[in-house]
Protein backbone atom coordinates (compact mmCIF):
# COMPACT_ATOMS: atom_id res chain seq x y z
CA UNK A 1 0.00 0.00 0.00
CA UNK A 2 1.41 3.40 -0.99
CA UNK A 3 1.86 6.11 1.64
CA UNK A 4 2.85 9.75 1.57
CA UNK A 5 3.54 12.54 4.05
CA UNK A 6 2.98 16.15 3.07
CA UNK A 7 4.18 19.14 5.08
CA UNK A 8 2.84 22.52 3.94
CA UNK A 9 4.77 25.61 5.00
CA UNK A 10 4.85 29.26 3.99
CA UNK A 11 7.31 28.97 1.12
CA UNK A 12 6.86 25.55 -0.38
CA UNK A 13 5.07 22.26 -0.18
CA UNK A 14 7.38 19.30 0.11
CA UNK A 15 5.81 16.11 -1.12
CA UNK A 16 7.24 12.68 -0.45
CA UNK A 17 5.04 10.30 -2.41
CA UNK A 18 5.70 6.77 -3.55
CA UNK A 19 9.43 7.11 -2.93
CA UNK A 20 9.73 10.31 -5.02
CA UNK A 21 10.16 13.94 -3.95
CA UNK A 22 8.65 16.97 -5.64
CA UNK A 23 8.80 20.65 -4.68
CA UNK A 24 5.62 22.57 -5.35
CA UNK A 25 5.41 26.33 -4.88
CA UNK A 26 2.66 27.51 -2.61
CA UNK A 27 0.12 29.68 -4.44
CA UNK A 28 -2.69 29.72 -1.91
CA UNK A 29 -3.20 29.45 1.81
CA UNK A 30 -2.05 26.22 3.35
CA UNK A 31 -5.48 24.75 3.99
CA UNK A 32 -6.68 25.28 0.41
CA UNK A 33 -3.41 23.95 -0.98
CA UNK A 34 -3.72 20.90 1.24
CA UNK A 35 -7.10 20.09 -0.24
CA UNK A 36 -5.76 20.51 -3.76
CA UNK A 37 -2.73 18.32 -3.14
CA UNK A 38 -4.79 15.70 -1.37
CA UNK A 39 -7.18 15.57 -4.29
CA UNK A 40 -4.29 15.24 -6.74
CA UNK A 41 -2.62 12.44 -4.83
CA UNK A 42 -5.84 10.50 -4.36
CA UNK A 43 -5.72 9.55 -8.03
CA UNK A 44 -2.33 7.86 -7.70
CA UNK A 45 -1.92 6.78 -4.08
CA UNK A 46 -3.84 4.52 -1.78
CA UNK A 47 -3.38 6.52 1.39
CA UNK A 48 -1.85 9.83 2.27
CA UNK A 49 -1.55 11.90 5.42
CA UNK A 50 -1.04 15.66 5.28
CA UNK A 51 0.69 17.61 8.03
CA UNK A 52 -0.01 21.34 8.01
CA UNK A 53 2.15 23.80 9.88
CA UNK A 54 0.09 26.83 10.88
CA UNK A 55 2.37 29.67 12.06
CA UNK A 56 -0.59 31.84 13.05
CA UNK A 57 -1.99 29.41 15.62
CA UNK A 58 -1.09 30.61 19.14
CA UNK A 59 1.00 28.41 21.43
CA UNK A 60 1.01 28.23 25.25
CA UNK A 61 4.67 29.08 25.70
CA UNK A 62 7.80 29.45 23.66
CA UNK A 63 9.54 26.69 25.56
CA UNK A 64 6.74 24.20 24.93
CA UNK A 65 5.61 25.44 21.51
CA UNK A 66 4.64 22.73 19.05
CA UNK A 67 3.49 22.98 15.45
CA UNK A 68 -0.21 22.49 15.03
CA UNK A 69 -0.70 19.35 12.96
CA UNK A 70 -3.86 18.39 11.14
CA UNK A 71 -4.10 14.89 9.68
CA UNK A 72 -6.13 14.42 6.54
CA UNK A 73 -6.87 10.96 5.27
CA UNK A 74 -7.50 10.52 1.58
CA UNK A 75 -7.91 7.37 -0.43
CA UNK A 76 -8.07 6.48 -4.10
CA UNK A 77 -10.69 4.47 -5.94
CA UNK A 78 -8.28 1.59 -6.20
CA UNK A 79 -6.74 0.82 -2.77
CA UNK A 80 -3.90 -1.35 -4.08
CA UNK A 81 -2.68 0.43 -7.16
CA UNK A 82 1.09 -0.17 -7.52
CA UNK A 83 3.52 1.63 -9.77
CA UNK A 84 4.21 -0.84 -12.53
CA UNK A 85 6.77 -1.13 -15.25
CA UNK A 86 5.92 -3.44 -18.10
CA UNK A 87 6.31 -3.80 -21.82
CA UNK A 88 3.77 -2.54 -24.31
CA UNK A 89 2.80 -4.52 -27.38
CA UNK A 90 5.66 -3.01 -29.41
CA UNK A 91 8.20 -3.99 -26.76
CA UNK A 92 8.90 -0.56 -25.27
CA UNK A 93 8.84 -0.04 -21.52
CA UNK A 94 5.87 1.88 -20.15
CA UNK A 95 5.10 3.07 -16.65
CA UNK A 96 2.43 4.93 -14.76
CA UNK A 97 1.13 7.55 -17.15
CA UNK A 98 1.53 5.47 -20.28
CA UNK A 99 -0.82 2.54 -20.76
CA UNK A 100 -1.28 0.75 -17.44
CA UNK A 101 -3.08 3.27 -15.21
CA UNK A 102 -6.84 3.26 -15.54
CA UNK A 103 -8.26 6.48 -17.02
CA UNK A 104 -4.80 7.84 -17.92
CA UNK A 105 -5.80 7.48 -21.58
CA UNK A 106 -9.10 7.06 -23.41
CA UNK A 107 -10.06 4.24 -25.74
CA UNK A 108 -11.00 5.72 -29.10
CA UNK A 109 -12.27 2.39 -30.44
CA UNK A 110 -14.36 1.44 -27.37
CA UNK A 111 -13.54 -2.16 -28.32
CA UNK A 112 -10.45 -4.32 -28.22
CA UNK A 113 -8.47 -4.21 -31.44
CA UNK A 114 -7.14 -7.34 -33.12
CA UNK A 115 -3.64 -5.82 -33.19
CA UNK A 116 -1.85 -2.62 -32.14
CA UNK A 117 -1.92 0.05 -34.85
CA UNK A 118 0.17 2.85 -36.27
CA UNK A 119 -1.80 5.68 -37.88
CA UNK A 120 -0.15 8.29 -40.09
CA UNK A 121 -2.12 11.52 -40.52
CA UNK A 122 -1.37 13.70 -43.56
CA UNK A 123 -2.74 17.12 -44.41
CA UNK A 124 -3.53 17.73 -48.08
CA UNK A 125 -1.13 19.72 -50.27
CA UNK A 126 -1.46 23.44 -50.98
CA UNK A 127 -4.88 24.23 -52.46
CA UNK A 128 -6.08 27.14 -54.57
CA UNK A 129 -7.89 28.75 -51.64
CA UNK A 130 -4.89 28.15 -49.34
CA UNK A 131 -2.87 30.12 -51.86
CA UNK A 132 -5.50 32.87 -52.07
CA UNK A 133 -5.96 33.14 -48.31
CA UNK A 134 -9.63 32.16 -48.34
CA UNK A 135 -11.72 30.28 -45.79
CA UNK A 136 -12.19 26.77 -47.20
CA UNK A 137 -14.37 24.78 -44.84
CA UNK A 138 -16.27 21.96 -46.51
CA UNK A 139 -16.35 23.65 -49.93
CA UNK A 140 -15.34 21.47 -52.88
CA UNK A 141 -14.34 24.49 -55.00
CA UNK A 142 -10.80 24.72 -53.63
CA UNK A 143 -8.56 22.38 -55.66
CA UNK A 144 -5.01 21.11 -55.41
CA UNK A 145 -2.44 23.44 -56.99
CA UNK A 146 0.72 22.43 -58.84
CA UNK A 147 2.65 23.13 -55.66
CA UNK A 148 0.17 20.96 -53.78
CA UNK A 149 0.73 18.10 -56.23
CA UNK A 150 4.49 18.33 -55.70
CA UNK A 151 3.93 18.31 -51.93
CA UNK A 152 1.81 15.17 -52.28
CA UNK A 153 4.57 13.56 -54.35
CA UNK A 154 7.09 14.40 -51.61
CA UNK A 155 4.78 12.70 -49.11
CA UNK A 156 4.56 9.60 -51.33
CA UNK A 157 8.36 9.40 -51.56
CA UNK A 158 8.78 9.94 -47.82
CA UNK A 159 6.33 7.11 -47.00
CA UNK A 160 7.49 4.73 -49.74
CA UNK A 161 9.21 2.31 -47.34
CA UNK A 162 6.15 1.86 -45.13
CA UNK A 163 3.59 -0.81 -45.93
CA UNK A 164 0.08 0.50 -45.27
CA UNK A 165 -2.85 -1.88 -45.00
CA UNK A 166 -5.32 0.85 -45.82
CA UNK A 167 -5.64 4.51 -46.76
CA UNK A 168 -8.60 6.61 -45.61
CA UNK A 169 -9.30 10.01 -47.12
CA UNK A 170 -11.77 12.84 -47.07
CA UNK A 171 -13.87 12.82 -50.26
CA UNK A 172 -13.41 16.61 -50.69
CA UNK A 173 -11.35 17.25 -53.84
CA UNK A 174 -8.16 18.78 -52.40
CA UNK A 175 -7.72 15.89 -49.93
CA UNK A 176 -8.94 13.26 -52.41
CA UNK A 177 -6.39 14.43 -55.03
CA UNK A 178 -3.61 14.39 -52.45
CA UNK A 179 -4.51 10.84 -51.37
CA UNK A 180 -4.59 9.66 -54.97
CA UNK A 181 -1.05 10.96 -55.55
CA UNK A 182 0.31 9.46 -52.31
CA UNK A 183 -1.44 6.12 -52.81
CA UNK A 184 -0.34 5.72 -56.41
CA UNK A 185 1.06 2.22 -57.04
CA UNK A 186 -0.54 0.65 -53.93
CA UNK A 187 -2.87 -2.30 -54.36
CA UNK A 188 -5.65 -1.62 -51.85
CA UNK A 189 -8.37 0.82 -52.97
CA UNK A 190 -8.73 4.19 -51.28
CA UNK A 191 -11.52 4.44 -48.72
CA UNK A 192 -13.36 7.77 -48.51
CA UNK A 193 -14.99 8.66 -45.19
CA UNK A 194 -17.52 11.45 -44.71
CA UNK A 195 -16.31 11.67 -41.11
CA UNK A 196 -12.99 13.01 -42.49
CA UNK A 197 -14.63 15.99 -44.21
CA UNK A 198 -13.63 19.48 -43.19
CA UNK A 199 -15.75 21.62 -40.86
CA UNK A 200 -18.73 23.31 -42.47
CA UNK A 201 -18.26 27.07 -42.07
CA UNK A 202 -21.37 28.31 -43.88
CA UNK A 203 -21.21 31.93 -45.10
CA UNK A 204 -17.48 32.27 -44.31
CA UNK A 205 -16.48 29.75 -46.97
CA UNK A 206 -14.81 31.35 -49.96
CA UNK A 207 -14.27 34.67 -48.18
CA UNK A 208 -10.86 36.18 -47.66
CA UNK A 209 -9.33 34.94 -44.43
CA UNK A 210 -6.26 37.18 -44.55
CA UNK A 211 -5.30 40.30 -46.46
CA UNK A 212 -3.97 39.20 -49.83
CA UNK A 213 -3.14 41.95 -52.33
CA UNK A 214 -3.50 39.67 -55.38
CA UNK A 215 -7.05 38.65 -54.56
CA UNK A 216 -8.82 41.82 -53.50
CA UNK A 217 -11.85 40.89 -55.63
CA UNK A 218 -12.86 38.30 -53.01
CA UNK A 219 -14.96 39.49 -50.08
CA UNK A 220 -13.14 40.10 -46.80
CA UNK A 221 -14.87 38.04 -44.09
CA UNK A 222 -13.64 40.37 -41.37
CA UNK A 223 -15.31 43.37 -43.00
CA UNK A 224 -18.62 41.73 -43.91
CA UNK A 225 -19.09 39.65 -40.75
CA UNK A 226 -16.85 41.31 -38.14
CA UNK A 227 -18.52 39.79 -35.08
CA UNK A 228 -18.79 36.27 -36.49
CA UNK A 229 -15.31 36.31 -38.01
CA UNK A 230 -13.74 37.49 -34.75
CA UNK A 231 -15.54 34.71 -32.88
CA UNK A 232 -14.30 32.17 -35.44
CA UNK A 233 -10.70 33.36 -35.15
CA UNK A 234 -10.52 34.00 -31.40
CA UNK A 235 -13.02 31.58 -29.88
CA UNK A 236 -13.71 28.86 -32.49
CA UNK A 237 -15.24 26.40 -30.01
CA UNK A 238 -18.05 28.89 -29.40
CA UNK A 239 -18.47 30.06 -33.00
CA UNK A 240 -22.03 29.15 -34.02
CA UNK A 241 -24.43 29.66 -36.88
CA UNK A 242 -28.05 29.62 -35.74
CA UNK A 243 -27.18 27.38 -32.81
CA UNK A 244 -24.94 25.00 -34.79
CA UNK A 245 -21.35 24.83 -33.50
CA UNK A 246 -19.04 23.62 -36.30
CA UNK A 247 -16.00 22.91 -34.12
CA UNK A 248 -17.94 21.10 -31.41
CA UNK A 249 -19.55 19.03 -34.16
CA UNK A 250 -16.06 18.33 -35.54
CA UNK A 251 -15.10 16.68 -32.24
CA UNK A 252 -18.05 14.31 -32.64
CA UNK A 253 -17.15 13.40 -36.22
CA UNK A 254 -13.47 12.99 -35.27
CA UNK A 255 -14.42 10.33 -32.72
CA UNK A 256 -16.56 8.63 -35.36
CA UNK A 257 -13.61 8.68 -37.77
CA UNK A 258 -11.29 7.18 -35.16
CA UNK A 259 -13.67 4.29 -34.53
CA UNK A 260 -13.99 3.56 -38.26
CA UNK A 261 -10.23 3.72 -38.75
CA UNK A 262 -9.22 1.68 -35.70
CA UNK A 263 -11.79 -1.09 -36.17
CA UNK A 264 -10.65 -1.74 -39.73
CA UNK A 265 -8.23 -4.73 -39.87
CA UNK A 266 -4.57 -3.94 -40.40
CA UNK A 267 -1.54 -2.67 -38.50
CA UNK A 268 -0.45 0.43 -40.43
CA UNK A 269 -3.01 2.97 -41.64
CA UNK A 270 -2.70 6.18 -43.65
CA UNK A 271 -5.19 9.05 -43.30
CA UNK A 272 -5.31 12.06 -45.65
CA UNK A 273 -7.56 14.95 -44.74
CA UNK A 274 -7.87 18.66 -43.79
CA UNK A 275 -6.41 20.96 -41.18
CA UNK A 276 -9.43 21.47 -38.92
CA UNK A 277 -10.47 17.81 -38.80
CA UNK A 278 -6.80 16.91 -38.21
CA UNK A 279 -6.81 19.26 -35.22
CA UNK A 280 -9.91 17.49 -33.95
CA UNK A 281 -8.43 14.02 -34.54
CA UNK A 282 -5.24 14.93 -32.70
CA UNK A 283 -7.04 16.66 -29.83
CA UNK A 284 -9.58 13.87 -29.29
CA UNK A 285 -6.76 11.32 -29.25
CA UNK A 286 -4.97 13.39 -26.59
CA UNK A 287 -8.12 14.08 -24.57
CA UNK A 288 -8.19 17.80 -25.37
CA UNK A 289 -11.43 19.76 -25.64
CA UNK A 290 -12.63 21.96 -28.55
CA UNK A 291 -11.31 24.98 -26.66
CA UNK A 292 -7.81 23.73 -27.58
CA UNK A 293 -8.61 23.81 -31.32
CA UNK A 294 -5.96 26.38 -32.19
CA UNK A 295 -3.33 24.81 -29.92
CA UNK A 296 -2.49 22.38 -32.78
CA UNK A 297 -1.21 23.36 -36.20
CA UNK A 298 -0.47 21.19 -39.24
CA UNK A 299 1.21 22.40 -42.43
CA UNK A 300 0.22 21.42 -45.96
CA UNK A 301 1.78 17.99 -46.45
CA UNK A 302 2.64 17.76 -42.74
CA UNK A 303 2.68 14.23 -41.30
CA UNK A 304 1.74 13.20 -37.76
CA UNK A 305 1.77 9.72 -36.25
CA UNK A 306 -0.06 7.94 -33.44
CA UNK A 307 0.46 4.45 -32.13
CA UNK A 308 -2.45 2.59 -30.53
CA UNK A 309 -2.44 -0.36 -28.17
CA UNK A 310 -5.07 -3.09 -28.37
CA UNK A 311 -7.38 -1.09 -26.10
CA UNK A 312 -7.51 1.68 -28.69
CA UNK A 313 -5.55 4.08 -26.50
CA UNK A 314 -3.41 6.60 -28.36
CA UNK A 315 0.19 7.66 -27.92
CA UNK A 316 1.44 10.58 -30.01
CA UNK A 317 4.73 9.67 -31.70
CA UNK A 318 5.25 12.71 -33.94
CA UNK A 319 3.44 15.92 -34.84
CA UNK A 320 3.52 17.87 -38.11
CA UNK A 321 6.70 16.38 -39.56
CA UNK A 322 7.83 18.39 -42.60
CA UNK A 323 11.47 17.33 -43.11
CA UNK A 324 10.42 15.54 -46.31
CA UNK A 325 9.28 18.85 -47.82
CA UNK A 326 12.82 20.26 -47.80
CA UNK A 327 14.92 17.11 -48.27
CA UNK A 328 14.83 13.51 -49.45
CA UNK A 329 14.02 12.29 -45.96
CA UNK A 330 12.28 8.90 -45.81
CA UNK A 331 10.25 7.81 -42.78
CA UNK A 332 10.28 4.39 -41.12
CA UNK A 333 8.02 2.78 -38.53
Amino acid sequence: MANCDIKIQDVEISIRALGRTQIVKKHQRSKIAAKMICGMLSTTTSLCSISIFDPQRPTRSMSHSRAFVRKIRCSSLSPDMPITTEKSENGSLVTGAAYDFERSTTSLSQKLLSTPKNVMLVRHGLSSWNDEGRVQGSSNLSVLTETGVRQAEKCREALANIYFDQCFSSPISRAKSTAEVIWQGREEPLVFLDSLKEAHLFFLEGMRNVNHVQYLESVDARQKYPKEFTKWREDPANFDVNGFYPIRKLWVTAREAWREILLTPGKNVLVVTHKSILRALICTALGLSPERFRAIDVNNGGISMFSFNKKGEAMLQSLNMTAHMYSDHVYQI
